[in-house]
């Protein structure tokens, strides 16, 4: 088995498969990369038993084949080689050899028949989406996730497609966030939780990309088929909660405000914060927004004014400050709209610029008690 690829094509495509590899496997298998030799097409794959992903490039051979090659060493190897053509030899005394323009390498080989195959998705429902709209929809969701092993549900986020809209929702109970495009539809009606580690991956490969990305699904596994890439995920198993419900509908109190501003004030103030629950409290009446935070234990405290743009009563809530500036800073927009009904009520942002045609986000950040 012999194929000569560029090593700067190999490199770039271990590296996004490498982020499937976790830092420790059961199966010793799994801290290797497969490598598929098809005459002048070689596929590789990577895998952690629950997310599969494989891309293809081209290569020089006639040959066919499979191994599994040891991902740290090869890595590590590809990084210190400029562009040159790389010849990979299997020879007899189970390794495979490595030449370059100015060296030979010996690596040991597994048999690629040991790999885990990946899991094949059958019967699926599919739907198709632009690579930079998935992107911008995990984006816009994935800080929002929760970390507790006891609610795995909330660790992942919840994709609801149906012929109206295509919906994404996270929350770690504390925050949620809902996705919404109304300008792309599935052809039949489904929910299903996306674990965060493929998420994360596809995040960074479908950035800035205008490909379009094939979605299939079925009860258990999703599969994201894009340019060269095949990436299959088992999915989240579980109920996603009724989010719909912890949304309140009346908030009659709304605050408008340039989106920069408030967040810098709120970093700020934030500083001056108890350090276990970082509460900032929000005072609004008339056109002022005034922004404090205290912790009494060390008797720091900090207040800032800013100008806004507000309708309704006078009101005094409190919130988690790590939680407003997450928020915020994961919005494109210059304004923000911030809903408010009670001080014990979820407070609602909506961005009022910056947003597509049939885009819609909504931001939804409980309130802490106030430390009178």
């Amino acid at each position: 088995m012999k194929f000569i690829v560029s090593s700067e094509s190999l490199l770039k495509e271990l590296q996004i498969l490498g982020g499937v590899i976790n830092n420790t496997n059961t199966l010793p298998i799994l801290d290797n990369f497969l490598f598929h030799l098809n005459e002048n097409q070689l596929v590789l794959t990577a895998s952690d038993l629950e997310t599969t992903m494989s891309s293809s490039i081209e290569v020089e051979s006639k040959d066919s084949g499979m191994i599994a090659l040891p991902a740290r060493l090869l890595l590590d190897t590809l990084k210190t080689f400029p562009e040159q053509p790389l010849t990979f030899i299997k020879t007899d005394n189970n390794t495979v050899e490595i030449s370059a323009n100015n060296g030979k390498y010996a690596l040991a080989y597994l048999d690629g028949a040991d790999f885990p195959k990946a899991t094949q998705v059958n019967d699926p429902s599919k739907t198709e989406i632009n690579a930079s709209v998935l992107a911008t929809a995990i984006n816009s969701t994935l800080f929002a996730t929760g970390n507790d092993d006891l609610r795995p549900v909330m660790s992942g986020v919840f994709f609801q497609f149906n012929s109206d809209a295509l919906t994404f929702v996270a929350t770690d109970a504390h925050k949620l966030v809902k996705y919404t495009r109304t300008d792309i539809q599935a052809d039949k009606s489904a929910e299903f939780i996306m674990p965060k580690k493929p998420l994360q991956l596809l995040k960074g490969i479908l950035q800035g990309s205008d490909e379009t990305v094939t979605i299939q699904y079925n009860e258990t596994n999703a599969e994201f088929n894009f340019g060269n890439v095949i990436m299959t995920s088992r999915l989240v198993d579980g109920k996603y909660p009724n989010y719909e419900a912890v949304i309140p509908k009346e908030n009659p109190n709304v605050m408008q405000i340039a989106r920069g501003e408030f967040l810098n004030s709120v970093r700020r103030v934030s500083i001056f914060s108890n350090k276990t629950t970082h509460q900032v409290r929000l005072k609004l009446a008339g056109a002022e927004l005034q922004v404090s935070a205290e912790d009494f234990d060390y008797s720091n405290k900090a207040e800032e004014r800013l100008g806004c743009e507000y309708m309704g009563d006078d009101l005094q809530i409190g919130f988690n400050s790590r939680f407003l500036v997450e928020m915020l800073n994961n919005l494109a927009c210059d304004e923000i709209k911030l809903s408010m009904s009670l001080p014990n009520r979820a407070g609602i942002i909506t961005p009022m610029d910056s947003i597509e045609d049939g885009e819609d986000i909504t931001m939804l950040v409980m309130p802490v008690m106030l430390n009178d």
